[in-house]
């Protein structure tokens, strides 16, 4: 028995001709190979990668203590002692004290040190009282009473101590990331090489932008919002453009797209009747399970692998394409890609805002506006016509409905579970 039809003969609840989303998520992740290879980038190209090793700080970060803000630095044990009847401290002003240039002096009992943000503390001080609440003239800053010992002190060490694990590896780069990294001086990080990806369309239907028309033809769009959705992942895209339903065409392209590529992605050709078509194909040159799965949009759907590659054969209507590559294919290429971290993209609970009818049985993403109602609350509505076909539905809209498995119809009021768009789409 091959590799991927043991997996799924272990896994209770597996059913080809009606598997529910859940199950299909749970076989995907488990038959996923991430890539292993690396290279050494500067840390400005680094953003979106994936970390291939530990960073390990190597200072405090942090170097000393300083101070959070603009003020005066002082002991706080100086502040009970030297009160006067209405509570407050008059202290001696011996100096001042820059960010990036340590005071050389130490301040007696008594006395206190003028600071500016990210300044050194000066030695024997723990505490800094802002200046917007401290009357000074030359020599003499008045402190009123009610300060915290401690407060506006920032610690050695405090954001990144030193031998303490910053980012693990399977972490991907953000802005903020990149910001760690430099603050340790470091100037190359260690990551895993960019995903490859190809991908094309299926179907003597279909044309390319540029191309006249025939009588029953259409544009293929698939590859374009395919081209966008990737785009997001930082991957690197190979797109193969429209493969005719011809078994010697379609052969050659899954060849080649296997042999240049870690995942191949295909839309159309995996539904009823042309599954048929495909099938003998993907079977002699690997191993790949055709499923109907209980969603809508998007119940045809083909997963497995074509030689090295993993394959995503999915459905041809636009907004099927779009659905299954969110709720699938997205967080197995970034599984692929190396990332160790949870890439479930999270559900939000709102208010609905419409009438939303459905039937127990199966998972439905229908497309949905977020706005906020009179009371300021985030409410949803569905965006009109939800017909796997009507891509605007999909440029109007701003958010998933995902209506679960067992779930029946939606009233106004009702509460549920929404994939918000921005960041995403």
């Amino acid at each position: 028995m091959s590799t991927l039809q043991h997996i799924v003969s272990c896994m209770d609840g597996y059913d080809p001709n009606a598997l529910q989303v859940d199950k299909a998520r749970e076989v995907i992740r488990s038959f996923l190979t991430p890539v292993t290879e690396t290279e050494r980038l500067p840390v400005r190209q680094a953003l979106g990668r994936v970390l291939a090793e530990d960073i390990v700080s190597t200072m405090n970060v942090p170097a000393h203590d300083n101070s959070a803000m603009d003020g005066y630095a002082l002991r706080h044990a100086d502040l009970a002692a030297g009160a006067n009847e209405d509570g407050a401290t008059a202290l001696k002003v011996i100096g001042t004290a820059f960010a990036g240039k340590a005071f050389g002096g130490v301040p007696a009992s008594g006395e206190c040190v003028r600071v500016m943000t990210g300044a050194v503390m000066p030695a024997g001080c723990d505490t800094v009282v802002i200046q917007e609440i401290v009357k000074a003239d030359d020599d003499t800053a008045l402190i009123p009473p009610g300060q915290k010992h401690g407060q506006n002190r920032r610690f050695a060490g405090e954001d990144l101590a030193l031998g303490k694990v910053v980012l693990k590896a399977g972490q991907a780069l953000r802005p903020a990331e990149l910001g760690l990294i430099a603050s340790l001086g470091t100037g190359e990080v260690t990551v895993r090489r960019r995903l490859r990806v190809a991908f094309f369309s299926t179907g003597d239907e279909l044309v390319s932008i540029g191309t006249p028309l025939a009588e029953g033809q259409l544009y293929d769009s698939n590859r374009y919002t395919l081209w966008g959705m990737l785009a997001r992942l930082d991957v690197e895209i190979i797109d193969l453009g429209v493969v005719p339903d011809n078994p010697q065409r379609l052969g050659a392209a899954f060849r080649d797209a296997a042999s240049r590529a870690d995942a191949v992605i295909t839309s159309g050709g995996v539904s009823v009747g042309e599954a048929d078509f495909t099938r003998k194909l993907l079977g002699d040159m690997g191993e790949v399970l055709f499923w109907k799965i209980a969603m809508k949009p998007g119940r045809p759907m083909a997963f497995g692998k074509i030689g090295k590659a993993h394959f995503f054969g999915l459905p041809g209507n636009p907004v099927a394409v779009m659905v299954t590559f969110y709720q699938f294919v997205r967080e197995a290429l970034l599984h692929l890609s190396g990332r160790s971290d949870d890439t479930t993209l999270p559900l939000l609970r709102v208010t609905c805002a419409s009438i939303i009818k459905k039937s127990p049985g199966r998972t439905e993403y229908v497309r949905g506006r977020l706005t906020r109602n009179a009371a300021g609350e985030w409410q949803v509505a569905i965006t009109g016509s939800q017909g796997s076909g009507v891509l605007r539905s999909m440029s109007e809209a701003n958010c998933f409905i995902v209506l679960g498995h067992e779930q029946g119809s939606v009233k106004p009021g009702d509460a549920l579970s929404v994939q918000v768009f921005d960041g995403l789409i």
